[in-house]
C-alpha cells in the first residue's frame, strides 16, 4: 500500500490517498453483507440494482424500480431477446456513414497511407520525391488528390466507429447486448494497433460479433475465424501447408500482382509458410484454454488443418483480383475445392493436403470442411464448455466464481450445443449469482465506470469522443489493446493510486462541465431542487448516484474532501503525476482533457453546465468514491 501511495504529492496524499485507496478495498466488506436474495434475503428493489449492475451498463434514473415494478425476469427475458426499439439511437448513428460500408468499400474510401501515396504517384498527382523539398505542398497535394477522389484519412473511420460504442453503450435500450458485444470482442481480440487487420475492425464488430453474441458458440467461433480482422490479425491469411498443390495452371492472362500473391504461396525461406499463430490461440484463448489438454503437436496439426483459410482479394485491384480467384467459372472453382463466403476464401492450392490428427480426431484430406470439422469439435469439447463458462462467471458475478456455479454452466453448454443464452440463464438462476459474495464483488473498468456515471446522471452525450479520451485516459484504451488475450477481467488489473485519482478526477470534470460535448443537469435528478448546504446535497445524491445502498460509511468518508476548496485542483495535479498522459492515437494530438492547473474552487467550478460548484463537487466526488468503484 505504502509503494502505491508514494507517488501521490504531499498537498493531496493525507486527503485523497489514504481515504480512497484504502476505503476501496474495505468497501466490499462495508456493504456485501446487506444484499442476498430472496433465500440471501435481497429485496426486489436490491435484486434489481444487482441484476442491472451485471447485465447493464448501469441504472439510469428511476430504472431500478421499474425493473422491480416490471418484473427482474421479464426485463432479462426481453435484454436476451435483445429486440426493444432503439429508434432514437439508430436516428443519431444515421451520421455516421463509415458504419455502413463493407470491407471492400472501407478498403476504396480509407486507404492507409502507404496505399494512398502509391495510388497518389501513380495518378500523376505527386512526385515521389517532393516531400523531400516542399513537405507542405507535397501534403497539400495529397490533401486535395484525397479530396477529389472522395477518399478520407483512415483515422476517420476509426473515429466513427469509437462514437458508436460510446452512443450504443450510453443509450442502447438492449443493454446487455452490448455488454456482451464487448465481452465477446475482449475473448476474440483483434487491435487497430495491428494495422493490417484495422480497416476491417468495423465489420468484424459489426457483422461478426454483434449478431452473434447471444447465439450459439459454434457459430460465433467459425464466423471469427473465417473474419478479416481475425485472419489478419493472427496471421493465418498467409498461412500455407507444406503439401499444397500450389499454384493452379490456369490463371487469367491480366491477373494483377495482388492477386498473384493470393494465388500462389509464399516464396520460401527459412520456413515452409506454416504459421501457427491462430491455432495455437484459438485453442489457448478462444475455446479450451491453456489447460485444455491439448500439446504443441495438436497445434501444428491444427494449424495444417487450417491452411489455405485467407481473405478474398479487397482493395484497388478488386475486380480483377476476383477474375483471378475465380479462374474459370463458380462450377469449376467449386470442382477445384475453392470456397468463396463473402470476405473470405478457401485457397486449395494453399491447403495442407495430407492427413492431420488432432487431439485424437484424424482429419483425412477434405479441403475447407476439414476447418469447419476441427473448429466445430474444439466449440463443443468439454474444456470448451468449462472455460467459457469461467470466463462468463468472471464477467458476470466475480473474480473468483464458485467452482459449484461453473460446473452447472458447463454442464449446460454441453447439452445445449453452446446456447450462450442458456447459459446465462442457468447462471442468474443459480443460487451463487445472487450471493453475498457476488454482490458488488465486480471493479468497474474505465469504460464501465465512464458511461455507468452518464447513464446514471442521464447526461447528453453529443461529443462522444471526448468521453473516449477520458476513458483512455484512465487506463483502459477500447480498440486499442493488442495482446490477444483481450483486457484482463480482474479488479487488481484497473486499480492502483494514479487510477484511483484519474477516475476521482474525472469525476469532477463530468459534473463541472469539463468534459465538451458531454452535459449533465444535477438539479434535474432532484426535480431541479438543489439542496441548502453541502451536508445534504452530499446526502441526497448518495442514495440519487449510489441506489440501493446504505450511504451512511460514504458519507462519512467523503465529508473531509468537500471542506477542501482546492480539491479539484490537487485532484487535478496528484492525477497527473501518478498516471502517464493519455495521447490520442487517432491524430498523436494531446487529449488530457486537462485544460490547465489553475486553481478551480468558487465560481471556477460553476462550469458551462449550470450546476453550481457546490453541487459539481459533491457529485464529482461521488463517482469517484471507492463504492461508486464496484458494480
Amino acid at each position: 500500500m505504502k509503494k502505491l501511495m508514494k507517488h501521490v504529492s504531499a498537498g493531496i496524499l493525507p486527503i485523497i490517498g489514504i481515504l480512497v485507496l484504502t476505503a476501496f478495498f474495505a468497501a466490499k466488506d462495508a456493504y456485501t453483507v446487506k444484499f442476498p436474495f430472496a433465500s440471501a434475503g435481497l429485496s426486489k428493489q436490491q435484486a434489481a440494482a444487482h441484476l442491472l449492475s451485471r447485465f447493464s451498463y448501469g441504472a439510469t434514473p428511476g430504472q431500478i424500480d421499474e425493473v422491480a415494478n416490471e418484473g427482474l425476469e421479464k426485463w432479462f427475458t426481453a435484454q436476451l431477446n435483445a429486440s426493444l426499439p432503439d429508434d432514437s439511437l439508430n436516428q443519431t448513428l444515421k451520421a455516421y456513414n463509415a458504419l455502413e460500408l463493407s470491407n471492400a468499400e472501407v478498403v476504396k474510401q480509407y486507404p492507409k497511407n502507404g496505399q494512398l501515396i502509391r495510388m497518389a504517384v501513380k495518378d500523376g498527382a505527386v512526385n515521389k520525391d517532393s516531400v523531400k523539398t516542399d513537405r507542405k505542398k507535397y501534403q497539400a497535394a495529397i490533401d486535395e488528390y484525397m479530396k477529389k477522389n472522395g477518399l478520407k484519412p483512415e483515422r476517420e473511420l476509426f473515429r466513427e466507429f469509437i462514437n458508436q460504442k460510446i452512443l450504443r453503450a450510453a443509450y442502447s435500450s438492449n443493454q446487455l447486448q452490448e455488454v456482451m458485444t464487448s465481452f465477446w470482442f475482449n475473448h476474440f481480440n483483434v487491435s487497430i494497433n495491428k494495422g493490417n487487420c484495422a480497416q476491417f475492425i468495423p465489420a468484424y464488430e459489426r457483422d461478426v460479433i454483434r449478431p452473434n453474441a447471444l447465439g450459439k458458440f459454434s457459430t460465433l467461433l467459425l464466423a471469427t475465424a473465417k473474419a478479416p480482422a481475425m485472419l489478419y490479425y493472427l496471421d493465418n491469411f498467409s498461412s500455407v501447408g507444406e503439401k499444397a498443390s500450389g499454384m493452379t495452371n490456369q490463371r487469367p492472362k491480366r491477373m494483377s500482382s495482388d492477386t498473384a500473391m493470393m494465388m500462389a504461396p509464399p516464396k520460401k525461406k527459412n520456413t515452409r509458410g506454416l504459421n501457427e499463430n491462430y491455432a495455437r490461440e484459438v485453442m489457448e484463448l478462444h475455446t479450451l484454454g491453456v489447460d485444455g489438454g491439448y500439446t504443441q503437436h495438436d497445434v501444428t496439426e491444427a494449424a495444417r488443418v487450417l491452411t489455405g483459410w485467407t481473405i478474398y482479394p479487397l482493395g484497388q485491384y478488386a475486380d480483377q483480383a476476383k477474375k483471378g480467384v475465380t479462374g474459370l467459372s463458380a462450377e469449376q472453382l467449386q470442382k477445384r475445392g475453392y470456397v468463396h463466403d463473402g470476405d473470405f476464401l478457401f485457397a486449395a492450392n494453399r491447403h495442407d493436403g495430407g492427413t492431420k490428427t488432432v487431439l485424437g480426431k484424424q482429419f483425412k484430406p477434405n479441403g475447407y470442411q476439414e476447418g469447419v470439422e476441427l473448429l466445430n469439435m474444439l466449440a463443443h469439447h468439454p474444456s470448451t464448455a468449462k472455460f467459457i463458462s469461467r470466463k462468463l462467471a468472471i464477467r458476470f458475478v466475480s473474480d473468483a466464481p464458485p467452482q459449484t456455479l461453473i460446473d452447472k454452466m458447463a454442464k449446460t453448454f454441453l447439452s445445449t450445443d453452446g446456447d450462450i443464452k442458456q447459459v446465462l440463464i442457468t447462471m442468474v438462476n443459480s443460487r451463487e449469482f445472487w450471493d453475498k459474495d457476488a454482490v458488488r464483488e465486480k471493479t468497474k473498468s474505465p469504460f464501465e465506470l465512464a458511461i455507468g456515471a452518464v447513464r446514471g446522471l442521464d447526461a447528453t452525450i453529443t461529443q462522444p469522443y471526448q468521453l473516449y479520451n477520458w476513458i483512455n485516459k484512465m487506463g483502459e484504451k477500447v480498440y486499442y489493446y493488442q495482446a490477444p488475450t483481450g483486457f484482463p477481467d480482474k479488479g487488481q488489473f484497473w486499480i492502483n493510486t494514479g487510477s484511483l485519482l484519474s477516475r476521482m478526477n474525472f469525476g469532477l470534470a463530468l459534473t463541472s462541465g469539463r468534459i465538451p460535448g458531454v452535459k449533465v443537469n444535477l438539479k434535474a435528478l432532484n426535480n431541479n431542487h438543489e439542496p441548502e448546504s453541502t451536508k445534504a446535497a452530499l446526502a441526497i445524491y448518495c442514495k440519487l448516484i449510489l441506489p440501493g445502498r446504505d450511504p451512511a460509511a460514504t458519507i462519512k468518508r467523503l465529508t473531509p474532501l468537500l471542506n477542501d476548496p482546492e480539491l479539484v485542483e490537487k485532484v487535478n495535479n496528484a492525477s497527473a503525476k501518478v498516471a502517464p498522459k493519455a495521447t490520442d492515437a487517432l491524430t498523436g494530438a494531446d487529449s488530457t482533457i486537462r485544460r490547465e492547473t489553475k486553481k478551480q474552487n468558487g465560481e471556477a467550478m460553476q462550469a458551462g453546465n449550470g450546476n453550481s460548484a457546490m453541487l459539481a463537487q459533491v457529485a464529482g466526488i461521488i463517482i469517484g468514491s471507492p463504492e461508486y468503484q464496484r458494480r
